[in-house]
């Protein structure tokens, strides 16, 4: 799911949605969008990336402790830690711009499944690069995924092999690596946010392929079409192979977690649709939501904004009967995790071709899943 910057005129390809009473109106587009900016850095993005970056940091302290002693005590703190830490990371992973995006901050910290042959030789040999493109499997959040729960059975054998294994002081050096690196990709893109980008992100406020509102729209449509609705849902369940492929979900090892993270990633979605603030989601300011009905735009006679908002709901209601063990629910019922793909699919189209084409947007990457 590697993003790839391609200008790519695609909306052309599709025919309208709407009849010729609906979709955009005649009205002329004068929406303040370094309003939408401002209230898209200042009351989302940088305190998301804030919160964030706390939780990164008491996930760094948790892995050095358990790293110097493997207790018990120590491993059920750092598997809070990084719990807390991926449900975090839900709330910024579709802002891949600025250092984010020149960091690959979503690649390197959550492609899944974690490689486990390649770590297992990353541990024993040492001196790896973890900033090489060929890394991205073999770290992040997955990796320590499988290092917390898939290295042995059972939290009783787990503890075993970190205190007794010849080979544990090895893993236990890596899981810090891991943890640390987290944390400085975390703080790293805070840092930017707070000393300049900010600043650069809402003046850049035009209407173009390179302006602020163009490219984090594109990063927002990819994020809810490749990662949400593709990477959690349709992956896992096969929509794209053929089979059921149960090893694919996210948090594989940790086995309860993976709904925990899709639901968490569809607020986020949703939130920033409507932008809602992130320390008070009840209080929303400048959004695409407000830009469709300035716009006035609709569809089979509905707001726009209000037909999404009402998929999006739909869509976690349909989620609701999902096992939280999304691996479990593939193997046993795959049809409600489907049923869930659907849903998600329905609001691609009402995203990245209507809404696009109100706001006179061109999708930036290339569509290579065939939907």
């Amino acid at each position: 799911m590697k993003k790839q910057i391609f200008l790519f005129f695609l909306l052309t390809a599709f025919a309208c949605s709407c009849g010729d009473d609906e979709g955009p109106s005649e009205q002329v587009d004068n929406f303040d969008r370094q309003a939408m900016l401002t209230n898209w850095a200042d009351n989302i993005i940088v305190p998301a990336f804030s919160a964030f970056a706390e939780k990164t940091t008491a996930l760094k302290d948790a892995g050095n402790t358990f790293a110097t002693s493997p207790s018990n005590a120590n491993y059920e703190d750092l598997v809070t830690k990084w719990e807390t830490a991926y449900l975090g990371f839900q709330e910024v992973s579709m802002f891949e711009i600025g250092k984010a995006e020149e960091l690959r901050m979503t690649n390197n910290l959550n492609i899944y499944p974690t490689n486990v042959a390649e770590l297992t030789n990353n541990v024993m040999n040492g001196g790896v690069n973890l900033e090489l493109p060929s890394q991205i499997d073999r770290q992040g959040f997955p990796a320590l995924d499988y290092l917390l729960f898939g290295i042995a059975d059972n939290q009783t054998a787990i503890l075993e092999f970190y205190q007794n294994d010849g080979n544990a002081n090895q893993f236990l050096d890596y899981l810090n690596i891991l943890t640390d690196r987290i944390d400085n990709l975390a703080q790293a893109v805070l840092s930017d946010w707070e000393n300049g980008y900010r600043d650069s992100f809402i003046n850049n406020s035009g209407n173009s392929a390179t302006a602020s509102v163009d490219k984090l729209t594109n990063d927002f449509i990819f994020y809810y079409e490749k990662h949400l609705r593709a990477g959690k849902i349709g992956i896992p369940a096969g929509v794209f192979s053929g089979d059921a492929l149960s090893d694919k979900v996210e948090g594989f090892y940790k086995k309860n977690l993976s709904k925990a993270l899709f639901n968490r990633s569809l607020d986020a979605v949703e939130n920033f649709f409507n932008g809602a603030f992130y320390n008070n989601t009840s209080t929303e300011g400048e959004s695409f939501k407000e830009y469709l009905e300035y716009l006035k735009v609709t569809k089979n006679e509905v707001s726009l904004a209000t037909v999404i908002n009402d998929e999006f709901q739909t869509a976690r209601t349909t989620a609701q009967e999902l096992s939280d063990n999304f691996a479990d629910q593939v193997e046993i019922d795959n049809v409600k995790m489907l049923a869930t793909y659907d849903q998600l699919q329905i609001n691609v189209v009402n995203i990245k071709v209507d809404m696009l084409q109100a706001f006179n947007i061109n999708i930036d990457y290339i569509d290579a899943d065939g939907d």
